[in-house]
């Protein structure tokens, strides 16, 4: 038996000539380029997807290098505020250290004026540093401090009065009129005596023939010395130093002498001096025992070491 089955004939005419297809032949190349996009779509996918993988995982390294990036910026910024409180707290500290040093400075220029003005020093040149002042002011006091404890001055006793001054007098005992070469304090027996400077004792116990009956003698700076007699008792003994305020003895009324009282001279070598000036004398009138008291030569002081050191070298 014959059986005829119809076929669907395509016929694609080019220049070249015709060429016919069945329907099944281009439904099977139909079916491979289907696959064949299929499977180039598939490939250049999977490229895309590394492709684009690739570039995440760099974005993400990326951002992860900007996030740690951030947090040492963070950081930064939090040590840089730190230190910017620890610079505010330290200047804070420089102006109120500042602030109590300019007070303190106030404070010394007013005692450094005071103590110049104490000292006599006043003719200081404008503009002259506090410490060239101080420098001059030390010196100063040094000098005052060498010659006020080297020169009688002030008072060896504490006395209810003054009986007699240095000068002419009417002797109570001898009945004349004599020179009277020191003060004779009222004091009662046992009172305590003082040195008015330092030195060394050059005399000390009874006086024979002289009339001051217990005495002591002292030998001070410059060739001044010192007497103190009709003592009670002596309390030092001869060739011993002795410093200034020392008690040297107790008042009596010892020797040639008509009731109880001290007798003290200032002497300088061998010349009395009147004891009054050197009483008075003291570092707030210094100046006035170089005029008060004539008998000394006093402007020849002027080459001695210390006294002729206006500041320190």
């Amino acid at each position: 038996m014959l059986v005829l089955r119809r076929k669907l004939v395509v016929t694609l005419t080019t220049v070249h000539g015709s060429r016919q297809y069945t329907l099944n032949q281009l439904a099977k190349y139909l079916v491979a380029g289907f696959l064949l996009m299929a499977a180039l779509s598939f490939f250049v996918s999977n490229l895309l997807l590394v492709k684009t993988t690739d570039d995440l995982l760099d974005l993400e390294d990326s951002h992860q290098q900007l996030a740690d990036q951030y947090d040492l910026m963070l950081g930064t910024q939090q040590l840089y505020r730190s230190e910017l409180s620890s610079l505010g707290d330290a200047l804070s500290q420089i102006s109120y250290e500042r602030d109590q040093l300019a007070q303190k400075n106030q404070v010394m220029g007013t005692e450094l004026g005071n103590l110049e003005s104490m000292l006599g020093i006043l003719n200081t040149e404008p503009g002259t540093s506090e410490v060239r002042r101080a420098e001059v002011a030390k010196a100063a006091a040094k000098q005052r401090l060498f010659m006020l404890y080297g020169i009688p001055n002030g008072v060896p006793i504490q006395s209810e009065r003054i009986n007699d001054r240095f000068g002419m007098r009417y002797h109570p005992v001898l009945k004349k009129k004599v020179m009277h070469r020191g003060i004779d304090f009222k004091a009662g027996i046992g009172t305590p005596v003082y040195a008015t400077a330092d030195g060394v004792v050059e005399f000390a116990g009874y006086n024979k023939g002289s009339g001051y009956g217990y005495m002591v003698r002292l030998t001070h700076n410059l060739g001044f010395k010192t007497y103190y007699a009709h003592l009670n008792k002596v309390l030092v003994e001869p060739k011993t130093f002795v410093h200034k305020g020392q008690q040297i003895g107790l008042s009596g009324n010892s020797g040639r002498s008509t009731g109880p009282h001290l007798h003290y001279e200032v002497r300088h070598l061998y010349t009395a001096l009147d004891p009054e000036p050197f009483m008075k004398w003291g570092l707030d009138n210094f100046e006035s025992i170089f005029t008060a008291v004539e008998e000394v030569p006093w402007e020849s002081l002027s080459a001695m070491y210390p006294l002729n050191q206006t500041a320190p070298q």
